[in-house]
């Protein structure tokens, strides 16, 4: 297998080339003064499997444009199949028609990146489970509740409540839950606009407990200040925890992070981000290594889930 990446995560491409043993292979990435982009691979590609590593969180429309020529360039070259890895998927909030004359720009991308040449996707919670559906060719989402469900048992909390940020969140946050044996409350959103949330309701017993609000990610964290609004005047314990795969952290984000001061705030390096004071960053490199090994030798990606233990409450 031959390993490749983007411009977008050179950390990640370097921790991942480390964990699988593999070196980073050559390959030009530039911009023309007219601001087109150019690849080339620097060395043959042909009757070899390649990976390529990108991840287009803050810059998406460059970096998706970079991923669709290694695709196809690798595609060209005679390559023996192209597997993308992709660990936050650009536009998969925009997946269905949530008002007239909208396009569905998640179906659109898939398309792309399949029209290009990728064989196969490898990502990180999807926004919607059903965006699968948008592809023909094979996709593997990766589950990143392990992750996050060993970090707060090294934390020691005392009857933790997970908290949906929104009802479409709740089947993940319930997933979660059952991992730390911890209860569930969901709270009930609405928007307004977009990047403007309002909590509406509380549902579960959050009073006097530390609470943990679980997301697919962080954007302008607009969701996380109402509900960390919420969560505390219903009575939840102030030492209210964060935890989202994905690090977008646009705009006003970082702001208003430090003014609702959570006690922490947990990610994975899905997106490359600057650290602040309360964030852990999880690796995700070592998990993308195995997944990639059980693809290269045939083995079940399930089975790295099957070693998951689950607890009950109380235990």
């Amino acid at each position: 297998m031959l390993l490749f990446a983007g411009s977008s995560h050179p950390a990640l491409a370097h921790a991942l080339s480390a964990a699988l043993g593999v070196p980073l292979g050559d390959v030009t990435i530039k911009r023309f003064s007219c601001g087109e982009c150019y690849v080339k691979y620097g060395q043959s590609v042909r009757g070899k499997p390649v990976y390529i590593l990108q991840a287009p969180g803050r810059d998406p429309d460059q970096h998706l444009m970079e991923l669709l020529f290694l695709c196809q360039a690798a595609k060209l070259s005679f390559a023996s199949s192209v597997h993308v890895i992709i660990p936050q998927f650009p536009y998969a909030r925009q997946d269905r028609v949530s008002q007239p004359r909208e396009s569905i720009s998640a179906k659109l991308v898939a398309q792309l990146v399949e029209d290009a040449g990728a064989d196969h996707i490898i990502t990180l919670a999807l926004h919607s489970d059903q965006m699968q559906g948008f592809f023909s060719i094979p996709v593997d989402v990766l589950d990143t509740r392990s992750l996050f469900a060993d970090h707060f048992r090294s934390r020691g909390l005392k009857d933790p409540v997970i908290v949906s940020p929104d009802v479409g969140g709740a089947k993940q946050a319930k997933r979660f839950a059952d991992l730390l044996g911890a209860d569930l409350a969901i709270l009930h959103k609405t928007r307004s606009a977009h990047h403007d949330a309002k909590i509406l309701e509380v549902v579960g017993d959050v009073a006097g407990r530390r609470c943990i609000i679980f997301d697919d990610m962080i954007d302008t964290a607009g969701t996380i200040v109402s509900a960390v609004d919420a969560l505390r005047s219903r009575g939840a314990h102030p030492d209210i925890a964060v935890a989202a795969t994905h690090p977008v952290f646009s705009g006003p984000a970082l702001e208003r992070l430090r003014a609702i001061a959570p006690k922490e705030v947990v990610v994975t390096d899905s997106i490359p981000c600057d650290p602040f004071p309360g964030l852990t960053v999880l690796p995700i490199a070592p998990l993308l290594a195995e997944v990639i090994s059980h693809v290269e030798s045939g083995q079940s990606v399930t089975e790295i889930y099957k070693k998951t233990t689950f607890r009950k409450k109380g235990k």
